[in-house]
């Protein structure tokens, strides 16, 4: 009684899935189109079914070709690794290097998006991170490619991400609509320097308010009565997350960022923004922790 029958096979109405629509989805279906929405925005990146927000990706793609198509929303096509297309070769990477989610990571020797150029560097794989790593645990502070000790900052093309090993990342002043610093300040390296009369971390505060004492407080207080969760300071009914404790964020500081997923210590491996535990991975990356490159490569 939830959905039709046409030629065998049942066709599930909103909200029911399996073969004979016998299950419920408990969630959403802004819900289920979010989870199965992949880094381009496409469902399932056109290459799986979304049911009750998992994708099942296709054995074989619209073109009739088989292909290893995984991930969490079949973003990842291994064909793309093979130098030749051919349904029947394992000539993955050239032969000089693995897969990882259709992107070729290349041998100490070899480089070019499918390892077929040999390496012409005097530096060693190891000498060559080194010089990449700066003061940063990750080579190109994991926001850029690292080829013979020089960095390349990823998105291409995008100046707001720059630094000799790409520590520098000016996304980060930026706010939900992309205004640098709320227009109240500059960005200096992914920080905002203030101008007179503001402050926070993006200068969204200004020092002015024309609040009495007692109006701000009820603003700032949580559900439970507990003013910014007892993790910061009321100004003007906003509440201002304790600078000493940086991975406190939230309206009334109830988040922990520290929740959120992290790759080699840092979290969402700074290609994104921990929203209240879940990283929000910016252009051009995916995984858990933002860790995963899915852009287009430089030409």
């Amino acid at each position: 009684g939830h959905g039709k029958c046409y030629c065998g096979n049942c066709y599930c109405e909103a909200g029911w899935h399996g073969d004979k629509c016998e299950f419920q989805c408990d969630i959403t279906p802004w819900e289920i189109k979010k989870r199965c929405t992949s880094p381009d925005g496409k469902i399932c990146s056109n290459r799986g079914t979304c049911v009750c927000g998992e994708c099942t990706c296709h054995d074989v793609d619209p073109t009739g070709d088989w292909g290893d198509i995984h991930g969490d929303t079949c973003e990842c096509d291994e064909r793309n690794c093979k130098a030749v297309y051919d349904r029947y070769s394992d000539d993955f990477c050239s032969g000089h290097g693995q897969c990882n989610c259709g992107i070729c990571d290349c041998k100490e020797g070899w480089t070019g998006k499918k390892c077929e150029h040999p390496r012409s560097c005097p530096l060693s794989v190891e000498e060559s991170a080194k010089k990449c790593q700066g003061d940063s645990n990750l080579p190109c502070s994991g926001r850029g490619r690292c080829e013979c000790g020089q960095c390349t900052c990823f998105p291409p093309g995008d100046n707001r991400v720059h630094g000799k090993n790409c520590e520098c990342d000016d996304r980060q002043c930026e706010n939900a609509d992309g205004d640098v610093c709320e227009g109240h300040g500059i960005c200096s390296c992914g920080r905002c320097i203030c101008h007179d009369g503001w402050f926070g971390k993006l200068c969204q505060h200004s020092r002015k308010c024309n609040m009495t004492e007692e109006d701000s407080r009820s603003l700032c207080e949580s559900a439970d009565g507990v003013l910014c969760s007892g993790k910061g300071s009321c100004h003007c009914g906003k509440c201002i997350c304790s600078p000493q404790e940086w991975y406190i964020s939230g309206e009334f500081c109830e988040c922990d960022d520290r929740d959120c997923d992290k790759h080699d210590g840092l979290i969402c491996t700074g290609n994104g923004v921990c929203s209240c535990g879940n990283c929000e991975c910016w252009e051009g990356w995916n995984g858990n922790a933002c860790e995963i490159w899915l852009g287009r490569e430089y030409p």
